[in-house]
């Protein structure tokens, strides 16, 4: 990329043509002996509208950094060998997987196999002289319907397509096909990959044991279709072909990790009650699944990412709390130590929470480094220390002028609930001006938005607009309670911890009670269409792939085995009236504001019939509209780079269309 000097040193701001030069770094792999970090180096093709990543390698105090692959391609999943000597890595493109294997010492690549299917999961055994991974194993049955047979010549229409399953389509996966993940074996040296699974059911993730024992979590219950959360933590032995069940509580029990002694068994997991969000607890039990025990009891944050300390005494961990991602660690009687924070999202569009991490035997740690002014960087730290040693967008933001962050709480009118937010302002803000506001919502809903770098909120700010991103109830990062404030009444009194947050920065005086806006995505988009069914003081709103309709939205996304079960009391037609009073297709009438409704065509989580319903009552209604459709994307909108600018650009037409 090539970058120009501006004219007498001046900054200028942010452009949607920008979100192409943004890189960020992910998947951070500490060696074993803690010395290098392999990473993902991730970047975009503005002529190709692609993503791409290559794998780097650096020294954990900062030097010699150098890429191991390069050119336009996506490399990812570094895996580092036990004796640290190896690596392995894949390169997926349309039409296979390749697994590559590199030799740190002789700077030698081979690739080992192609896979027609995706692979993951990538793991080395105990010796490192055997590989396992994951990979999609279609199953071929015959026919159900039978067809007469055509005659000679004729050009028929292909066979119908035969669907039996409740989950028969994923966004961003299509309609999906027959079969399931089985577990491939694969030596060092080569050759083919030996399949050495034949399960039904879903395998979720896969650890060596010992040398002939493999560590799963996996759902293998009959009616998975119904109970999709119900995994089990399993020993296979895959010469003898037997397994040994660990778990067997009703609930998800996953991502066992043995401990280096080979003493203990760590996992994440929770009793499954059916609510709206539900968290994760760190448990150890012994190799044998006997005296199981929650360490984390006391812990209310949910827990991800979970690392064993080399010398078995502690357990690494990821979490996040009041909207920032942090990395902490328990020991085996459930004491808690705090390490780092800003471990930074991964989402280029909006500052959703995400990241990674890894650890070394000798505690040594690296992670996804990010705030509010930069996408994730690389860090590394030991026992609570932190270094960047990456700043890979310095060249872009020292020429730019990003607005300002700024973190606000307050009160919500419906119950003094405390709710936390950020405000930003745009370039050069002068609090004696007057600016529009942009309210902009994040979606889940059991998800946060937080200190952490957002594109789109950051090209607003650009434009002349204050943006205003809240954590509304419902929002994960503040415990169990709070996020199932809405359990079974979403939306409802979010709607009052957004409104109080907008009247909170009217009292501040620099924003124009005239140009009030509102936005949001997926669940956001649920609560900007109901927001503007219950109050006309917003000049325009943009509503992006919301739900409308819970009653056709439980019927057709996908997912539906959680949507009934948790989000609701029972099934629609057995509860109607209260799918319907928490629809905004049921408020539509009242909407006066000019409303742009925006979906990705291939989209399965909130279909975008979902927008056409709310597209056409408004036209009946006689209320200015607008209905954009992505064409080719799903749900993740952002997922080319040209959709996060189409976005960003619809956006700001519809807000400065309407802007006095």
């Amino acid at each position: 990329l090539i970058f120009f000097i501006p004219v007498n040193g001046q900054k200028s701001t942010l452009e949607p043509l920008d979100v192409f030069k943004l890189q960020y770094i992910s998947n951070p792999q500490i060696s074993p002996d803690g010395n290098s970090i392999l990473y993902e180096r991730n970047f975009k093709d503005i002529m190709t509208d692609s993503n791409y990543s290559n794998i780097w390698i650096v020294n954990y105090n900062g030097s010699n950094s150098r890429p191991i692959t390069t050119g336009n391609k996506k490399y990812s999943q570094p895996t580092w060998s036990n004796d640290g000597k190896k690596i392995l890595f894949k390169s997926r493109n349309d039409k296979a997987t390749e697994l590559y294997l590199y030799e740190l010492e002789k700077k030698s690549l081979q690739m080992l196999t192609t896979v027609q299917s995706d692979i993951s999961n990538l793991r080395w055994s105990i010796d490192d002289k055997k590989i396992i991974f994951l990979s999609f194993v279609e199953k071929r049955k015959n026919k159900l319907i039978e067809l007469p047979e055509k005659p000679e010549g004729a050009k028929w229409n292909d066979s119908p397509i035969e669907i039996t399953d409740l989950e028969f389509r994923s966004d961003g996966g299509g309609y999906l096909k027959k079969g399931n993940n089985q577990i491939f074996l694969i030596s060092v040296d080569g050759g083919s990959p030996i399949r050495i699974s034949n399960f039904n059911g879903k395998i979720y993730s896969c650890e060596w044991f010992d040398e002939k024992e493999l560590i799963i979590s996996a759902n293998f219950k009959k009616n998975i279709d119904f109970e999709p959360r119900d995994s089990d933590i399993h020993i296979y032995n895959f010469n003898s072909k037997t397994l040994r069940k660990l778990t067997s509580r009703f609930g998800p029990d996953f991502s066992p990790k043995v401990s280096y002694d080979r003493k203990k068994i760590a996992f994440l997991g929770f009793n499954d009650k059916f609510l709206g969000y539900q968290q994760n607890d760190l448990y150890l039990m012994d190799t044998d699944g006997q005296n199981v025990k929650n360490i984390s009891v006391d812990f209310d944050r949910n827990i991800t990412s979970i690392f064993w300390s080399g010398n078995s005494n502690n357990i690494f961990f990821k979490y996040d709390d009041f909207g920032m991602t942090k990395l902490g660690y328990f020991n085996l009687s459930g004491e808690f130590k705090f390490l780092v924070n800003e471990v930074g999202g991964l989402s280029q569009g909006r500052p959703y929470s995400g990241g990674s991490f890894s650890i070394s035997r000798n505690d040594r740690y690296a992670f996804t480094f990010g705030n509010v002014y930069n996408p994730s960087d690389l860090a590394v730290g030991h026992s609570g220390s932190k270094v960047r040693l990456t700043n890979i967008n310095e060249n872009l933001f020292e020429l730019k002028n990003l607005g300002e962050v700024k973190e606000i709480k307050y009160s919500s009118s419906f119950d003094n609930l405390e709710i936390q937010g950020w405000i930003v302002t745009p370039p050069n803000f002068d609090p004696k001006n007057k600016y529009p506001l942009i309210l902009e919502i994040h979606g889940g809903p059991f998800s946060n938005y937080g200190f952490r770098f957002s594109s789109e909120v950051q090209l607003y700010a650009s434009k002349g607009y204050v943006v205003l991103y809240i954590n509304p109830r419902g929002s994960t990062s503040y415990g169990k309670k709070f996020a199932n404030e809405i359990h079974h009444n979403y939306p409802n009194h979010d709607y009052d911890d957004l409104i109080s947050g907008v009247n909170f920065i009217l009292d501040k005086g620099f924003i124009d009670k005239k140009n009030l806006f509102v936005t949001g995505g997926s669940g956001g988009g649920v609560l900007s269409s109901w927001i503007i069914g219950k109050t006309n003081i917003f000049s325009a709103a943009v509503v992006a792939k919301p739900v409308i309709n819970w009653y056709s939205f439980v019927l057709y996304a996908d997912n539906t085995s959680i949507y009934y079960k948790y989000w609701f009391k029972n099934l629609p037609w057995k509860d109607q009236d209260n799918y319907m009073k928490r629809s905004p297709i049921s408020y539509v009438g009242n909407v006066k504001t000019p409303t742009m409704l925006l979906t990705g065509e291939k989209d399965y989580r909130t279909p975008i019939s979902e927008s056409e319903q709310f597209y056409t009552a408004l036209k009946l209604n006689r209320v200015e509209t607008m209905l954009i459709r992505i064409p080719n994307s799903s749900h993740s909108i952002a997922s080319k780079p040209s959709n996060l600018v189409a976005k960003v650009s619809s956006v700001l037409y519809w807000f400065d269309k309407f802007r006095k």
